[in-house]
């Protein structure tokens, strides 16, 4: 019998949540983004969403296994996208709005910049 060995996808050293896309690519299928090991935060997985750098993103997954849980964080992170899109007075990108609209609702409250 042979060992099957698969190599980590968990960051090496100290505890920290990983964030994780799936990505639509209609016909070719449903994926987890492939992403480099120290580019999973939060903050960057948020702000290469708002950039548009995925094609159709379905859902956000997180993890942490020194906690060990691991939970669709789609809403928190739609409802946070659209946050700072308000806060910026910056439209979305289609797939981004589409992905936002999905999770987060269509309904918006309106930010008011204070000068």
């Amino acid at each position: 019998m042979r060992n099957r060995w698969t190599p980590s996808i968990v960051p090496s050293g100290g505890e920290q949540n990983v964030y994780l896309v799936v990505d639509d690519f209609g016909q070719s299928g449903t994926v987890y983004r492939e992403a480099d090991v120290e580019h999973t935060d939060l903050e960057t997985v948020i702000t290469d969403l708002m950039s548009g750098q995925y094609n159709n993103p379905v859902r956000i997954v997180a993890f942490n296994t020194v906690e060990k849980w691991a939970d669709d964080v789609s809403r928190d992170v739609a409802q946070e996208i659209r946050r700072r899109a308000d806060l910026a007075a910056e439209d979305l990108t289609s797939s981004i709005d589409d992905f936002v609209a999905r999770h987060a609702g269509y309904e918006r409250q309106l930010v008011l910049k204070l000068m």
